[in-house]
Protein backbone atom coordinates (compact mmCIF):
# COMPACT_ATOMS: atom_id res chain seq x y z
CA UNK A 1 0.00 0.00 0.00
CA UNK A 2 2.75 2.38 0.89
CA UNK A 3 4.57 1.36 -2.25
CA UNK A 4 1.52 2.30 -4.31
CA UNK A 5 1.31 5.72 -2.62
CA UNK A 6 4.99 6.44 -3.17
CA UNK A 7 4.72 5.43 -6.79
CA UNK A 8 1.65 7.62 -7.20
CA UNK A 9 3.51 10.54 -5.60
CA UNK A 10 6.41 10.05 -7.93
CA UNK A 11 4.03 9.95 -10.89
CA UNK A 12 2.30 13.14 -9.73
CA UNK A 13 5.57 15.05 -9.31
CA UNK A 14 6.70 13.77 -12.67
CA UNK A 15 3.50 15.15 -14.21
CA UNK A 16 4.03 18.57 -12.59
CA UNK A 17 7.55 19.10 -13.81
CA UNK A 18 6.67 19.77 -17.47
CA UNK A 19 4.19 22.45 -16.35
CA UNK A 20 6.92 24.26 -14.43
CA UNK A 21 9.19 24.07 -17.41
CA UNK A 22 6.47 25.39 -19.73
CA UNK A 23 6.19 28.62 -17.72
CA UNK A 24 9.87 29.49 -18.25
CA UNK A 25 9.64 30.20 -22.03
CA UNK A 26 6.53 32.36 -21.46
CA UNK A 27 8.38 34.49 -18.91
CA UNK A 28 11.31 34.90 -21.31
CA UNK A 29 8.97 35.95 -24.13
CA UNK A 30 7.25 38.48 -21.88
CA UNK A 31 10.60 39.86 -20.79
CA UNK A 32 11.76 40.23 -24.41
CA UNK A 33 8.47 41.85 -25.39
CA UNK A 34 8.73 44.28 -22.46
CA UNK A 35 12.27 45.29 -23.45
CA UNK A 36 11.24 45.81 -27.10
CA UNK A 37 8.21 47.86 -26.05
CA UNK A 38 10.39 49.99 -23.78
CA UNK A 39 12.84 50.82 -26.57
CA UNK A 40 9.98 51.58 -28.98
CA UNK A 41 8.46 54.05 -26.51
CA UNK A 42 11.83 55.68 -25.88
CA UNK A 43 12.52 55.96 -29.62
CA UNK A 44 9.14 57.58 -30.30
CA UNK A 45 9.67 60.03 -27.43
CA UNK A 46 13.09 61.03 -28.75
CA UNK A 47 11.71 61.61 -32.28
CA UNK A 48 8.83 63.74 -30.96
CA UNK A 49 11.13 65.84 -28.75
CA UNK A 50 13.65 66.33 -31.58
CA UNK A 51 11.01 67.38 -34.09
CA UNK A 52 9.44 69.82 -31.61
CA UNK A 53 12.83 71.34 -30.78
CA UNK A 54 13.68 71.61 -34.49
CA UNK A 55 10.44 73.41 -35.23
CA UNK A 56 10.80 75.88 -32.40
CA UNK A 57 14.42 76.77 -33.15
CA UNK A 58 14.01 77.09 -36.92
CA UNK A 59 12.80 80.57 -37.99
CA UNK A 60 9.36 80.61 -39.51
CA UNK A 61 9.46 81.47 -43.17
CA UNK A 62 6.65 83.84 -44.02
CA UNK A 63 6.56 85.29 -47.51
CA UNK A 64 3.48 87.33 -48.40
CA UNK A 65 2.86 88.99 -51.74
CA UNK A 66 1.23 92.42 -51.77
CA UNK A 67 -0.34 93.59 -55.02
CA UNK A 68 -1.34 97.20 -55.56
CA UNK A 69 -4.52 98.47 -57.21
CA UNK A 70 -5.58 101.94 -58.27
CA UNK A 71 -8.94 103.55 -57.59
CA UNK A 72 -10.48 101.74 -60.59
CA UNK A 73 -9.48 98.37 -59.05
CA UNK A 74 -7.17 97.53 -61.94
CA UNK A 75 -3.91 95.89 -60.95
CA UNK A 76 -0.77 97.99 -61.15
CA UNK A 77 2.54 96.72 -62.48
CA UNK A 78 3.94 96.50 -58.98
CA UNK A 79 4.07 93.89 -56.26
CA UNK A 80 5.89 93.50 -52.96
CA UNK A 81 7.17 90.34 -51.30
CA UNK A 82 7.37 90.48 -47.51
CA UNK A 83 9.80 88.02 -45.91
CA UNK A 84 9.70 88.40 -42.13
CA UNK A 85 12.27 85.65 -41.58
CA UNK A 86 14.88 87.86 -43.30
CA UNK A 87 13.36 91.25 -42.37
CA UNK A 88 13.10 92.25 -46.02
CA UNK A 89 10.49 93.73 -48.33
CA UNK A 90 11.21 93.35 -52.05
CA UNK A 91 9.33 95.40 -54.64
CA UNK A 92 9.11 94.49 -58.31
CA UNK A 93 8.15 97.56 -60.33
CA UNK A 94 7.51 97.51 -64.07
CA UNK A 95 7.40 100.80 -65.98
CA UNK A 96 5.02 101.56 -68.86
CA UNK A 97 7.95 100.90 -71.21
CA UNK A 98 8.16 97.36 -69.75
CA UNK A 99 11.39 97.88 -67.79
CA UNK A 100 11.42 96.14 -64.40
CA UNK A 101 13.34 97.27 -61.34
CA UNK A 102 13.76 95.36 -58.09
CA UNK A 103 13.82 97.53 -54.97
CA UNK A 104 14.99 95.74 -51.82
CA UNK A 105 14.39 97.12 -48.32
CA UNK A 106 16.66 95.23 -45.93
CA UNK A 107 15.79 96.38 -42.41
CA UNK A 108 18.09 93.79 -40.84
CA UNK A 109 21.20 95.43 -42.29
CA UNK A 110 19.73 98.90 -42.84
CA UNK A 111 19.99 99.27 -46.64
CA UNK A 112 17.83 100.07 -49.65
CA UNK A 113 19.05 98.57 -52.91
CA UNK A 114 17.81 99.30 -56.46
CA UNK A 115 18.46 96.76 -59.22
CA UNK A 116 17.23 97.46 -62.78
CA UNK A 117 16.91 94.02 -64.37
CA UNK A 118 18.25 95.22 -67.71
CA UNK A 119 21.43 96.70 -66.21
CA UNK A 120 24.54 95.17 -64.71
CA UNK A 121 24.54 97.49 -61.71
CA UNK A 122 22.96 97.95 -58.30
CA UNK A 123 22.46 101.24 -56.49
CA UNK A 124 22.67 101.32 -52.71
CA UNK A 125 21.86 103.72 -49.90
CA UNK A 126 21.25 103.52 -46.18
CA UNK A 127 17.73 103.33 -44.81
CA UNK A 128 16.17 106.29 -43.05
CA UNK A 129 13.27 106.51 -40.59
CA UNK A 130 10.70 106.82 -43.37
CA UNK A 131 11.96 103.60 -44.98
CA UNK A 132 11.76 101.74 -41.68
CA UNK A 133 8.20 102.97 -41.15
CA UNK A 134 7.09 101.66 -44.55
CA UNK A 135 8.76 98.31 -43.93
CA UNK A 136 6.95 97.99 -40.61
CA UNK A 137 3.61 98.75 -42.28
CA UNK A 138 4.28 95.95 -44.77
CA UNK A 139 5.12 93.57 -41.92
CA UNK A 140 1.86 94.47 -40.16
CA UNK A 141 -0.15 93.84 -43.32
CA UNK A 142 1.47 90.45 -43.79
CA UNK A 143 0.51 89.46 -40.24
CA UNK A 144 -3.13 90.26 -41.03
CA UNK A 145 -2.92 88.29 -44.30
CA UNK A 146 -3.65 91.34 -46.43
CA UNK A 147 -2.51 90.61 -49.99
CA UNK A 148 -4.10 93.45 -51.97
CA UNK A 149 -3.89 97.18 -51.41
CA UNK A 150 -6.26 99.69 -52.94
CA UNK A 151 -4.71 103.12 -53.46
CA UNK A 152 -7.15 106.03 -53.45
CA UNK A 153 -6.07 108.74 -55.88
CA UNK A 154 -7.71 111.49 -53.87
CA UNK A 155 -5.71 110.46 -50.78
CA UNK A 156 -2.43 109.34 -52.32
CA UNK A 157 0.53 111.69 -51.90
CA UNK A 158 3.09 111.96 -54.71
CA UNK A 159 6.71 112.96 -54.23
CA UNK A 160 9.92 112.99 -56.23
CA UNK A 161 13.29 111.95 -54.86
CA UNK A 162 16.70 112.49 -56.49
CA UNK A 163 19.56 110.09 -55.89
CA UNK A 164 23.04 110.98 -57.07
CA UNK A 165 25.21 108.05 -58.20
CA UNK A 166 28.79 108.09 -56.93
CA UNK A 167 30.66 106.38 -59.78
CA UNK A 168 33.94 106.19 -57.90
CA UNK A 169 32.48 104.57 -54.77
CA UNK A 170 31.64 100.91 -55.14
CA UNK A 171 30.34 98.98 -52.16
CA UNK A 172 31.86 95.77 -50.86
CA UNK A 173 29.14 93.15 -51.32
CA UNK A 174 30.63 90.92 -48.64
CA UNK A 175 29.72 93.42 -45.92
CA UNK A 176 26.12 94.11 -46.99
CA UNK A 177 24.29 90.96 -45.92
CA UNK A 178 22.86 87.91 -47.65
CA UNK A 179 19.82 89.57 -49.25
CA UNK A 180 21.80 92.19 -51.17
CA UNK A 181 24.54 89.70 -52.05
CA UNK A 182 21.91 87.45 -53.65
CA UNK A 183 20.21 90.31 -55.51
CA UNK A 184 23.45 91.84 -56.81
CA UNK A 185 25.45 88.68 -57.41
CA UNK A 186 28.29 89.31 -59.90
CA UNK A 187 27.08 92.90 -60.25
CA UNK A 188 28.76 96.20 -59.44
CA UNK A 189 27.18 97.99 -56.47
CA UNK A 190 27.36 101.80 -56.43
CA UNK A 191 26.58 104.05 -53.50
CA UNK A 192 23.99 106.77 -54.02
CA UNK A 193 23.00 109.74 -51.90
CA UNK A 194 19.99 111.99 -51.80
CA UNK A 195 20.36 115.34 -53.54
CA UNK A 196 18.49 118.32 -54.92
CA UNK A 197 18.59 117.10 -58.51
CA UNK A 198 20.97 117.06 -61.46
CA UNK A 199 20.72 120.75 -62.27
CA UNK A 200 21.15 122.03 -65.81
CA UNK A 201 24.48 120.40 -66.59
CA UNK A 202 23.51 116.80 -65.88
CA UNK A 203 20.77 114.54 -67.16
CA UNK A 204 18.48 112.22 -65.25
CA UNK A 205 19.72 108.68 -65.82
CA UNK A 206 16.76 106.60 -64.57
CA UNK A 207 13.41 107.07 -62.82
CA UNK A 208 11.42 104.49 -60.84
CA UNK A 209 7.82 105.09 -59.80
CA UNK A 210 6.97 103.09 -56.70
CA UNK A 211 3.96 103.17 -54.36
CA UNK A 212 3.94 102.15 -50.70
CA UNK A 213 1.28 100.83 -48.29
CA UNK A 214 1.34 104.20 -46.53
CA UNK A 215 -0.54 105.57 -49.59
CA UNK A 216 2.54 107.43 -50.78
CA UNK A 217 3.88 107.15 -54.32
CA UNK A 218 7.47 108.14 -54.97
CA UNK A 219 9.28 108.87 -58.22
CA UNK A 220 12.92 108.00 -57.58
CA UNK A 221 15.24 109.56 -60.17
CA UNK A 222 18.95 108.82 -60.53
CA UNK A 223 21.70 110.99 -61.95
CA UNK A 224 25.48 110.81 -62.00
CA UNK A 225 27.51 112.97 -59.68
CA UNK A 226 30.95 114.17 -60.76
CA UNK A 227 33.86 111.88 -59.91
Amino acid sequence: MEAERSSAGIATSAERRPLAKSKTPSRILWAIFSVILFFVIVSISVVVIFSFTHRTTKPVLQIVRLTFQNHQSSQMNQSAFVDKSKNTVTYHVTSPSNHTTVVLFDSKNGYVCYKPTDQNACYLRKMDDWDLENVQISFNLSEHRVNQLLLQNNQTKYYREFLGILPGRQANAGTLGEAIQTLCEQTSIYWVRKGDGPGKKRLIYLCIDICFPSNVCLSVCFYYLPD
